[in-house]
């Protein structure tokens, strides 16, 4: 046993050291499992973590006797120590305390034990699991000085533009006493003020962002894959003066589930358009076609993988019809009937209110994990066309990749990563995996007292959206504020309908009113008082990420915060996300789950188990029966290795990619 504890160490180190050796990767998780040792080692480091952050915390009567100018010497001298690399763990707990008192004066937040615990596990390139409310925000910004005073530079990742520029704006008087500069990159900046907020010491951004500006200094340096040599050539040609991003020092990812793990096979690409031509006419041609076929004699569709496959008679129907078309498109059979299989995809398997919306004559994709617009992203491949086809809008030019990278590969890149989020256990092994991080479980500051109500099922939609507003009448009228939240913008719409219809004052928070994000989430956690009702709040995922619901005393006193989910997700960490919303803190609230037998769950991932069920009970509510939930869970479960399976494919391209184009 102890030669394999020893050997699984040796691996261990290797994978920090190596990132991208796959069989190391096998032979760590092998030797894990033999040996008996990943949760011991689990334990370990959260135990060497708790005590370490107790010791942080035991240095903070003399550090608070400092006055400001004696604070920030120290400060400066522990900084420049961090600069030589001259860090030991006394060090790091010196410069840990120093930097919580900087932000206790600067913003009055003192950070807790475990807020310590969980900014030393990111000091120390972890993902750490800290539940929602329990102050993430705050644990990051204590480890962000540390991890830039040795890394020079450092990138911190949110799920969107709002998020970075508020927490760049909060937490810059911690970061000035620290003397660092901080800044956050957005969309409607230009090169100059990119170059500028680039060169700070602190960075806040999206990966979508920073990922867009490293590939594009990629594109400019072309072929000469050297930052300085690059630059030298872009200053002979009077370009600029190098790349917008100098080089990926350090990462510190919040919402890392989301983003590693959810986002973390997304490519992103750049492309530029192609030169007007005659396709617009070809893909309005090939939608038409697609919607005279009949679905089943003609072609079969496969929802799951987004993909249509064409049966002899729909090949026949549709030879006859190329020959009425001039274009000679048409007549490279092929061809023809790839454009045709797209159209029938975008009609479908991509609905709008879901995966994306029409806004101003244009189609717009909705990110499915968040629910907010991706306007400047496109489907690849023509699949944007032919949406816009089936939607009878102008078809904009076809677009020529330039460069792709996925988020995985863009984040293996660099040389410190470490992340937070509120889920983050129930991905530890693939986290682990592929990017070599361990995960540390912080536990909360106050006991989690939410009660979980059971859930319920149906048997259909209709019958589900039902009762999701008598259950919303039913908390509403005890006084209590409801978080209701949807998969897409389509059902929050439609609740919105039947709430209206039953005379419940609500609001609606979805990509059609993200303007209004802080303002709803601010006020959703209201008690019912003489002037207003408690609100009930209907959203979209984007409420479950990077937001913080804070109660009055009333809502507290008649119960606290209610969540209630109209579906379950593909992933229970979405689900675990959402619902963390209630009993921050130690507050009190309550959360339940319902769904039906044609959610959109059960159709992809259980559609040959759900007519076995219903055979057996006519009733409309099955909640009672066990094998509904053995079947919700079972499809649950098929959808999170569906993703695995395709997050692994995309791993072991970048893999590929890695080991045989190196300089790409």
């Amino acid at each position: 046993m102890s030669q394999a504890v020893t050997r699984y160490h040796a691996l261990y180190e290797a994978v920090r050291s190596r990132r991208r050796r796959p069989e190391v990767h096998k032979g760590l998780d092998g030797l894990a499992v033999r040996a008996g040792v990943k949760v011991r080692q689990m334990r370990v480091r959260r135990a060497w973590f708790v005590r370490q952050a107790h010791m942080i915390d035991a240095l903070a009567p003399p550090i608070r006797a400092l006055s400001d100018a004696a604070l920030d010497d120290t400060i400066r001298e522990v900084r420049e120590r961090f600069a030589r690399g001259r860090v030991d763990d006394a060090l790091v707990r010196r410069g840990m305390a120093l930097v919580r008192e900087a932000a206790r004066r600067e913003t009055g937040e003192e950070a807790f034990v475990v807020q310590l615990m969980g900014a030393l596990a990111l000091y120390h390139g972890r993902v750490i699991e800290m539940l929602t409310g329990e102050g993430k925000t705050l644990t990051g910004s204590v480890a962000a000085p540390l991890i830039a005073w040795r890394r020079r530079h450092l990138h911190v990742f949110t799920v969107n533009d709002y998020l970075a520029r508020r927490d760049a704006e909060s937490r810059r008087p911690i970061y000035r006493r620290c003397g660092l500069d901080v800044g956050a990159i957005q969309q409607e900046m230009d090169s100059a003020a990119r170059f500028d907020v680039y060169a700070r010491a602190i960075v806040y951004g999206t990966p979508k962002q920073i990922t867009a500006d490293y590939l594009r200094d990629q594109i400019r340096l072309g072929e000469l894959n050297s930052a300085w040599a690059g630059r030298q050539r872009l200053m002979l040609s009077g370009e600029g003066g190098g790349p917008l991003v100098p080089g990926l020092q350090a990462a510190l990812v919040d919402e890392a589930d989301a983003v590693l793990i959810d986002e973390g096979v997304v490519p992103l690409i750049i492309a530029r358009s192609r030169r007007e031509d005659d396709m617009s006419e070809v893909y309005q041609q090939a939608a038409a076609m697609a919607a005279k076929l009949d679905e089943g004699p003609d072609y079969k569709i496969d929802y799951l993988r987004r993909r249509a496959d064409l049966k002899a008679r729909g090949e026949h129907r549709l030879s006859q019809m190329f020959r009425g078309l001039d274009q000679p498109i048409w007549r490279a059979a092929r061809r023809a009937e790839e454009l045709v299989r797209q159209a029938l995809v975008a009609r479908h398997c991509y609905r709008h209110g879901q995966h994306y919306h029409v806004v101003d004559g244009r189609v717009v994709i909705v990110d499915e994990y968040t629910g907010r617009f991706l306007p400047d992203r496109s489907w690849e491949h023509g699949l944007h066309q032919a949406v816009e086809a089936k939607e009878g809008l102008t078809v904009t030019a076809d677009r020529e990749t330039l460069a792709r990278m996925s988020f995985q590969r863009f984040f293996r890149s660099y040389p410190f990563l470490c992340g937070m989020t509120g889920t983050a256990a129930d991905a530890t092994g693939e986290i682990e995996h592929v990017y070599s991080l361990p995960v540390v479980v912080v536990p909360t500051n106050r006991p989690v007292i939410r009660e979980q109500w059971p859930r319920r099922i149906f048997r259909t939609a209709q019958a589900k959206w039902s009762a999701i507003v008598e259950s919303i009448e039913e908390v509403h009228e005890a006084g209590r504020p409801i978080l209701v939240g949807t998969r897409s913008i389509a059902a929050s719409e439609l609740l919105s309908e039947r709430l209206t219809q039953r005379g419940l004052p609500h609001v609606v928070l979805n990509a059609l009113h993200d303007k209004e994000e802080a303002e709803m989430i601010a006020q959703a956690g209201r008690g019912t008082t003489n002037v207003s009702p408690a609100p009930i709040t209907v959203a979209t995922n984007m409420a479950g990420r990077g937001t913080d619901i804070v109660l009055e005393p009333e809502a507290r006193a008649a119960g606290g915060l209610h969540v209630l989910l109209t579906e379950m997700h593909a992933a229970k960490r979405i689900d675990r996300q959402f619902i963390g919303r209630a009993g921050r803190q130690g507050d009190p609230g309550s959360a339940q789950v319902f769904c039906s037998l044609e959610d959109e769950l059960v159709i992809q991932h259980a559609r040959d188990l759900a007519p076995v069920l219903l055979r057996r009970t006519q009733a409309e509510e099955l909640s009672h029966l066990h094998s509904a939930h053995a079947l919700m869970r079972h499809a649950q479960r098929r959808g999170e290795a569906f993703a695995r399976r395709n997050r692994a494919a995309v791993l072991r391209q970048d893999d590929w990619m890695d080991q045989y184009l190196p300089g790409r």
